[in-house]
């Protein structure tokens, strides 16, 4: 494999899983990878050698820029954008219904589906350099799939802050204080210690309290797989305006 060619790989170590992508454009994710990372997650839900799972990306540098630009500006359909949209809301809802806990590594800058994605694990830890984005705003869209899972950590007034607010950074301390973040650290070493001690702890936990544990932080999110079908779909009419074409032409 090309040092630079996208992945989705697992790694299994003492009940740990650690779920690694990665995409060499700033680890933003196409349809093939988002598939990827949704099945990954699935079978690892039901893999009985798995305690915990650690979802990171590959490379020290961006998180995840969210969703492949250059598959959205091919877009030219309606279905096509439905499709395009749902790559985030499937991994989004593996998340959701995987019985085991996930914690999330955000070791640098998280973009758009990528807030998503550190929104849906359960547990996340960070370092300094994981300011966030929702820049879809920007586009002529708005971040209506990773919407719900947003909102769910940041509550309605940060989610729409930072919604509304597309083109600014907000940095790791902002995201900590309303809690999408649990704990920040200086560096990705002390990051990558601290996530390891903890998934290791979480191994001596019980395996059927940590599951009823999960659902019953998930209640109330039981109409996601409807909520957030409908919500791509929204993306995907609005990616075909006028208005989203014509700024779309400025990064062909």
């Amino acid at each position: 494999m090309n040092m630079t060619d996208p992945y989705v790989k697992q790694n299994i170590e003492n009940g740990v899983a650690t779920i690694e992508f990665f995409h060499p454009a700033h680890n933003s994710l196409p349809g093939d990878i988002l598939a990827k990372l949704a099945q990954t997650i699935t079978d690892a839900g039901t893999n009985d050698d798995i305690k915990v799972i650690v979802l990171k990306s590959g490379r020290d540098r961006t998180f995840c820029a969210g969703a492949s630009f250059k598959e959205l500006i091919n877009i030219n359909d309606a279905e096509t954008g439905r499709i395009f949209f749902s790559g985030f809301a499937n991994v989004i809802n593996a998340m959701r219904k995987c019985p085991k806990f996930i914690i999330g590594r955000v070791q640098g800058k998280t973009v758009g589906g990528g807030v998503g994605l550190a929104s849906a694990v359960d547990y996340c830890m960070a370092s300094k350099f994981a300011s966030i984005k929702l820049s879809e705003l920007n586009v002529g869209i708005g971040p209506f799939v990773v919407g719900p899972a947003v909102e769910r950590k940041l509550g309605l007034s940060g989610m729409s802050q930072i919604a509304i607010d597309a083109n600014s950074f907000y940095d790791a301390e902002w995201a900590r204080s309303k809690g999408l973040y649990m704990k920040v650290y200086d560096s990705n070493e002390e990051l990558d210690e601290a996530v390891a001690a903890f998934a290791n702890h979480l191994c001596t936990y019980n395996p059927e309290a940590m599951a009823e544990m999960k659902k019953a932080f998930w209640a109330g999110t039981e109409d996601w797989d409807n909520l957030l079908a409908e919500r791509a779909a929204i993306s995907g009419r609005l990616v075909l305006s006028d208005f989203t074409k014509e700024t779309l032409k400025r990064f062909a």
